[in-house]
């Protein structure tokens, strides 16, 4: 699932250039640069215009929104089972391993944790977390200082609900929220570099 992930995540962004911004109400309104505004009513929180998710933005099947739902079931499997484990770099034993998923598998290994964001849509997106400072000897199994673990950053398009701008006619209307895209980088993995220094 993860190649797949990864590359929707470069598709995302280039799908959503090749149409015509679909966050503007109206031609004349997109001449202007015209935010569309919504009430708390019209479009409740966590929701975004049903317009632009019909148009290209999958963001359900992107890797950060795909892996939320499982991160959050394991999670609630662990608070029954009891406290969760601390983040520590594991030692790399092959036999058990060989099944398991990629981040589990790597000699710079990472987790998921889920970050949530009220402001943005989606609100919850998976973040990666490398597990080790340096990275596994694949032959000893245990951590090793020659190579450092560092996070791989994806670009992803995202909504962010402001307030919309005052009027230029009339009062502001309380709770009135307009969406403008903006793109984040999402940690989706790590891999092994050299030090930039030598120790």
């Amino acid at each position: 699932m993860l190649i797949p992930g990864l590359l929707l995540l470069v598709w995302l962004p280039a799908s959503l250039a090749r149409h015509s911004p679909p966050l503007w109400a109206g031609a004349h309104a997109h001449a202007h640069r015209t935010p569309r505004c919504y009430l708390p009513e019209e479009l409740p929180l966590g929701h975004a215009p049903p317009h632009l998710l019909a148009r290209a933005a999958r963001w359900e099947q992107a890797l950060p929104v795909a892996l939320v739902s499982s991160l959050e079931a394991a999670a609630r499997r662990r608070r029954r089972s009891g406290p969760p484990a601390g983040a520590q770099c594991p030692v790399l034993q092959p036999e058990e391993v060989l099944e398991a998923d990629l981040h589990q598998r790597s000699i710079s290994p990472w987790r998921y944790r889920v970050d949530m964001d009220e402001s943005r849509y989606p609100q919850k997106l998976a973040f990666a977390e490398c597990l080790c400072r340096g990275c596994i000897n694949a032959k000893t199994g245990h951590e090793t200082a020659a190579l450092n673990s560092v996070l791989l950053h994806q670009s992803l398009l995202v909504l962010r609900r402001r307030p919309c701008p005052p009027a230029a006619a009339g009062p502001p209307t309380p709770g009135a929220f307009a969406f403008h895209a903006e793109f984040i980088r999402v940690p989706v993995g790590c891999t092994c570099v050299l030090p930039r220094s030598a120790r």
